[in-house]
C-alpha cells in the first residue's frame, strides 16, 4: 500500500470527530503521492519545485498515474501548483480504486435495509498495515492526517513529527527529526498544510458572501 492509500483508510475512521472534507483529503493525497515518489527516488525538490528523475514503473496504478502527470520539461511545477492540479477530485479516485480492490466495503446505517449507505474500510491485511503504521506514529502519515484534522496515532511524542507555530511542520526542525529527516518531505507537508488552510479560507469567504446575499434578499 502507498502512503496515500494508508492516509485514505485512516481518514475513513467512522467517528464523527474524524470527519474529513473531500477537498482537504484530496490535497493531502496529492501530497502523499509526492512523498512516495520522493522515497522512490523518482523526484527531488529544489526549494519548492518538483524536479522529476527518470520515469519508473509502479505496481500501484494511482502512483503510476501521478508519476505520468509530472511536468518533466522546464519550467518544472511548484509543489503548491501540483497539489491543486493533481488534487482535483482525487479522494473520489482513491475511493473508487480501493473499492475496486476490495479494500472498502459499503454498509447501510441503521437497522433498516433502506437506510443510508456508508463506505468503510474492509478488514484486510492492507487495513491492518495502515492501522499499524498509524498506531506506531509514523511521522509522515501522522503529519498528513493531522493537516486534514485526524488526530491520534502514538501519543508518547515518539512520532518525530516536527511542528512549528500552530502545528505547522517546521522545515528547520524537520532535518533533525528521526523518520522525518528529508527537507523535500518537509516542504511537501508544509505545502499541503498551506493549501488546506487556503481552501478553508475560500470556504469561509464563500459562507460570508452567501450569508450577506441571503440577508440582502431577506431585508431588514
Amino acid at each position: 500500500m502507498t502512503t496515500a492509500k494508508d492516509l485514505f483508510i485512516i481518514a475513513m475512521d467512522p467517528r464523527p470527530e474524524h470527519s474529513v472534507g473531500q477537498g482537504d483529503l484530496s490535497l493531502a493525497l496529492a501530497g502523499a503521492e509526492l512523498v512516495d515518489l520522493i522515497d522512490a527516488g523518482a523526484i527531488t525538490v529544489d526549494d519548492d519545485v518538483i524536479v522529476p528523475g527518470e520515469p519508473s514503473t509502479y505496481q500501484d496504478r494511482l502512483l503510476a498515474e501521478a508519476s505520468a502527470l509530472l511536468t518533466r520539461q522546464p519550467p518544472h511545477e511548484r509543489i503548491e501548483d501540483w497539489l491543486w492540479r493533481r488534487g482535483r477530485d482525487l479522494s473520489a479516485a482513491y475511493q473508487a480504486a480501493l473499492e475496486e480492490d476490495g479494500e472498502l466495503t459499503r454498509k447501510r446505517s441503521g437497522r433498516l435495509s433502506f437506510g443510508s449507505e456508508r463506505v468503510e474500510p474492509a478488514d484486510t491485511p492492507a487495513r491492518r498495515a495502515a492501522a499499524g503504521r498509524w498506531e506506531q506514529g509514523e511521522p509522515v502519515l501522522t503529519a498528513l492526517a493531522s493537516v486534514v484534522g485526524v488526530e491520534g496515532g502514538r501519543s508518547d511524542g515518539a512520532a518525530g513529527r516536527p511542528e512549528g507555530e500552530a502545528g505547522r511542520p517546521d522545515a528547520e526542525a524537520g532535518a533533525d527529526e528521526p523518520g522525518f529527516d528529508d527537507d523535500a518531505v518537509t516542504a511537501v507537508v508544509t505545502a499541503v498544510h498551506d493549501a488546506v488552510m487556503e481552501l478553508e479560507a475560500v470556504r469561509q469567504r464563500r459562507m460570508i458572501e452567501n450569508t450577506a446575499f441571503a440577508n440582502l434578499w431577506r431585508g431588514p
